[in-house]
């Protein structure tokens, strides 16, 4: 309160006195009147700990600048200051909006090199604001104007600044019971008392440059200056709304700016976490009920943030206080505030300036990798210094755009190429089979994407896809790691995709994410742009395995071994042959058999379940699927006719690990271990093909599962 109510003051006066002499006062009020309601309202309503709000700078810069305009054009006193106050209530209706459509988290996505600048920056500006008033040089004198002048300063308010940094660093070291800053300011107070044993003109309160003075009001009391105030809103027209919307609209985004980067700061030092949309309807409400009392508008100020940090505060009820403070200070104790030195104040906020810089940020610039960065804060904190904060932010958000695409376009969008011959789909296959798609893997290559697809990016997608026109037939492209799509990348793709149909080859699309981060569905919009909308030569699929499958379908086709539904179903001579195994290893043991049957959708194994069979598929499908949690599952592979499954369960009689679901009607003959066991002795050389057998296709399925997981680990 001892930091904001000074300034605020100074504000009401910058804005109120163009009008004249007399009005000065009222500026002084309308001051009062602003830190009240802001810190009573905006506090209660919004959503960041420890945020002190209060009339601004930015405020009183163009509302200043306003009234100085108005001035110039002839426009009456009681006019403007109505036209003040539709200015105030309007930002707080934008304010209140902006909460409302969410935009004020929008914040959230400011890097930390520009909160790094920014706060650097901050810390800066209150550094050169505050040394002249420790100097005890003259207010109109500049930073170095007064740095470099040593004839302006005045020993009164060296001593009482040296006195009050010296607290404000020693006491932390001794403890933590009272706030460094409210013990500092004591220290003042006390220092520069006791300098007037010396210098008996340091005790007069009036035309004393040394302390904050006497705050007095207007002609009546303080109801009277508010109802003077209200009163005005009796000369309210409809004209003015159009003249003072666009200082409005400007005046509210200037202030939720200002609050919104007061607010990471606070988050930086504090390790929380703000509501940004909350912060703005509550800084929203505040405002309007600011210009209602007559008060000036504001924003959660940094300087006055940082003492209220400083100073142990934890929750939004600080600045309630601090608010309902600044009316009983000025209402009961305007004569003791009037002994606070100017040199104290300045020395406070001097210390909290310096702890604002982060030092630590200049370990970027001797890294090569983060020296980019480095020029970001560096950039960020010399155009606060030149311009003005809020142009810093906007400085600072460009370059860390550019700080992005330039990492975006420097990391590849190719993960890794698998040839056709390394990877199948989970369909088992015969070895006469597996030979002919070996033999044709060269036709095909399985793409893996990953990262953003943008115009960043799309060169080098051309440069990943553009070799594999003409050699490959099929190119699949698996997009599960891709992270967002633009138009420049879909037209490359296109491009690609047009230039495969050229020669007759086909452009496969696997593994679409559902949605992306930005909240785009990535297979609508891949249609809609007609990427992957079904035609002879392009088309998608839901998992790079049932792609697999259809190109091998196709191979396998071509080398007219693929069998139809209409086939009739094996017999053990048959499964023998196809198997590869030694003749008479299955029709020695034809009496121990038995034909099992199972509709389609019907579960032939089941997770858990207690069995011993060996099953010899004559007809039909069966796939292996291993529930996972959230009702997903993985796909083991899929069995045809000719293959077996249970063997797990054969071997050492345990429960089934996977479940078994019949894809078409299966047939299959069924060998248990118990009838298995019971025969073994009367035909033990085909007992010692059976299990000869088995480990022999174990061994070839084991064998590619290792290659494909080489492939995996090596790219």
């Amino acid at each position: 309160m001892l930091v904001a109510l000074p300034s605020a003051i100074a504000f009401g006066v910058t804005i109120f006195s163009p009008l004249g002499g007399s009005y000065a006062a009222l500026g002084a009020v309308a001051g009062i009147l602003g830190t009240t309601a802001l810190g009573l309202i905006a506090s209660a309503f919004g959503g960041t700990d420890r945020l002190i709000t209060a009339p601004c700078a930015p405020a009183a810069a163009l509302m200043g600048a306003l009234t100085i305009e108005l001035v110039r054009q002839g426009t009456a006193p009681v006019t403007i200051l109505l036209m003040m106050m539709l200015i105030g209530l309007m930002a707080g209706i934008f304010q209140i909006g902006f909460g409302l459509a969410r935009i004020g988290q929008l914040i959230k996505f400011i890097p930390y090199p520009v909160v790094s600048g920014y706060l650097s920056a901050v810390g800066i500006t209150i550094i050169v604001n505050q040394l002249p008033r420790v100097l005890g040089a003259a207010e109109h004198l500049g930073f170095w104007q007064a740095l470099l002048h040593p004839g302006t300063w005045h020993w009164q308010s060296l001593i009482v600044g040296s006195a009050v940094i010296a607290a404000m660093i020693g006491v932390p070291r001794l403890t933590r019971v009272a706030p460094p800053a409210i013990i500092a300011l004591l220290t003042g107070i006390l220092v520069y008392l006791g300098l007037g044993f010396a210098d008996h003109s340091l005790w007069q309160v009036g035309a004393n440059p040394f302390i904050v003075g006497p705050l007095n009001l207007p002609e009546g009391n303080l109801l009277d200056a508010v109802s003077r105030n209200v009163s005005t809103l009796h000369a309210w027209d409809p004209v003015l709304l159009v003249n003072v919307f666009l200082p409005a609209l400007s005046l509210a985004a200037l202030l939720s700016i200002d609050t919104l980067k007061t607010c990471v700061v606070l988050d930086t030092l504090t390790c929380s976490h703000h509501n940004s949309n909350r912060e703005m309807i509550g800084q929203g409400l505040g405002n309007i009920g600011a210009a209602l009392l007559g008060g000036i508008p504001g924003s959660g100020t940094m300087g006055a943030s940082l003492v209220n940090v400083s100073s142990g505060a934890q929750t939004r009820r600080s600045g309630m206080i601090e608010g309902a403070l600044a009316l009983v200070v000025f209402l009961l104790l305007a004569p003791l505030v009037a002994w606070v030195p100017i040199a104290a104040l300045g020395a406070i906020l001097l210390v909290v300036g310096y702890r604002m810089i982060d030092r630590h940020s200049l370990a970027f610039f001797r890294t090569k990798s983060t020296r980019f960065d480095f020029l970001v804060i560096i950039t960020v904190i010399g155009v606060a210094l030149t311009v003005n904060l809020i142009a810093a932010s906007g400085s600072g958000i460009v370059l860390a755009i550019v700080l992005y695409l330039r990492e975006q376009t420097r990391s590849t969008v190719l993960r890794r190429k698998i040839e056709g011959s390394e990877m199948f789909s989970r369909i088992v296959r015969h070895e006469h089979e597996l030979e002919i798609l070996v033999r044709n893997g060269d036709k095909t290559v399985i793409v893996e994407l990953q990262g953003s697809l943008f115009f960043g990016t799309a060169h080098q997608l051309y440069q990943a896809l553009e070799p594999e026109i003409g050699p490959r037939t099929y190119v699949i492209l698996n997009m599960h790691r891709v992270q967002s799509l633009d138009l420049t990348a879909t037209h490359v793709l296109e491009q690609i995709k047009d230039r495969l149909e050229a020669v007759g080859a086909y452009l496969i699309f696997t593994e679409i994410p559902h949605g992306l981060p930005s909240g785009l569905k990535m297979k609508r919009y891949l249609r809609e742009v007609g990427l992957v909308r079904d035609t002879e030569k392009a088309m998608a699929f839901r998992q790079i395995d049932e792609a697999l499958e259809w190109i091998e379908a196709r191979f396998l086709s071509a080398a007219y071994i693929v069998e139809s539904d209409t086939d009739p179903p094996l017999e053990l001579d048959g499964l023998e042959n196809l198997l590869g195994w030694k003749p008479g290893t299955l029709t020695q043991l034809a009496p121990t058999m038995e034909i099992r049957r199972y509709a389609a959708g019907q579960k032939v194994l089941e997770l858990g379940a207690p069995g011993d069979e060996l099953l010899f598929i004559r007809n039909g499908a069966v796939r292996l699927v291993l529930q996972l949690h959230k009702k997903k599952d993985w796909h083991i592979g899929t069995f045809g006719r000719g293959d077996f499954i249970g063997e797990m369960g054969f071997l050492d009689s345990e429960r089934h690990s996977a479940d078994a679901l019949a894809l078409t009607d299966v047939e299959c003959f069924a060998l248990s271990r118990q009838r298995f066991n019971k025969l073994a002795g009367e035909h033990g050389q085909a007992a010692a093909y059976i299990f000869e057998g088995i480990a022999s296709t174990l061994a070839m399925r084991i064998r590619f599962m290792n290659k494909e997981l080489r492939v995996f680990r090596e790219n």
